[in-house]
């Protein structure tokens, strides 16, 4: 559990430079990013996939999965 909150920091982050514009705030993406290890995990498990690797593949699969969230959480929003 801690593990996920520490790479999910770290993905929300990153997630949040990747996705640029008018963001959610730094919080909120830190939250998406525990979120999105979660998601990233679940998706790539459908997929067939695994995050191999250690911490990077973790945290790689987590920014995955917080970008898509990102993405999904703006459709939302604009709608």
């Amino acid at each position: 559990m801690l593990w996920t909150i520490v790479v999910g920091i770290i993905a929300g982050w990153l997630a949040g430079l990747i996705m640029k514009g008018d963001g959610f705030g730094l919080i909120w993406d830190l939250v998406l990013g525990i979120a999105g290890a979660v998601v990233g995990g679940w998706l790539f498990g459908l997929l067939g996939l695994s995050a191999s690797g250690g911490m990077i593949g973790s945290i790689i699969v987590a920014t995955i999965g917080a970008v898509f969230l990102i993405f999904i959480s703006r459709l939302l929003r604009s709608a």
